[in-house]
């Protein structure tokens, strides 16, 4: 039972012991162990810094970023809405040459076809014209088959011709 109740001697000595250890590391250990904490606490501070800092960088490349692609966008329909524009100019020139080229295939077309259309009633008022004068040949002759009949048809042409 002596360790639950110790003697007032043991007390006294534990207390110097105790006194000793405690002047010790209050001269020794104590500054150290408070120079560590406060170099902790400036570090924990300077992190908190930093990590505010880079989370001020963050929001501002956050931002940027934001920028960039909305002026992305914005050229994307720039240059979507430009393309369309150039592909409906083409659309537009391809449509128009074509057309020319319809009007002028039509209009060489109607000249060939009056050309052809004048060649051929050429062809037919010669045609006419030849087979006019094998008609009135072949009535002159039958007419004129004796001489006597010539000498009237000339006087009739004759008298018909009036002299100024």
């Amino acid at each position: 039972m002596q360790l639950l109740t110790p003697e007032f001697g043991l007390l006294i000595w534990t207390l110097i012991a105790f006194l000793i250890v405690f002047f010790i590391l209050g001269k020794f250990a104590f500054p150290a162990i408070t120079k560590g904490l406060k170099e902790r606490e400036e570090g924990i501070a300077n992190a908190l810094a930093s990590a505010d800092k880079a989370k001020a960088e963050m929001a501002q490349l956050k931002n940027e970023n934001e920028a960039l692609l909305a002026k992305a966008r914005e050229e994307r329909n720039i240059l979507l809405k430009e393309a369309k524009e150039t592909a409906d100019k083409l659309i537009a020139d391809a449509k128009d040459k074509a057309k020319n080229e319809f009007d002028r295939i039509i209009a060489e077309a109607q000249i060939a076809i009056q050309q052809q259309k004048n060649a051929a009633l050429t062809d037919v008022k010669n045609q006419v014209g030849n087979l006019v004068i094998e008609v009135a040949e072949k009535v002159l002759r039958k007419e004129l088959a004796n001489k006597s009949e010539q000498e009237n048809y000339i006087k009739q042409l004759a008298d018909g011709v009036k002299l100024n």
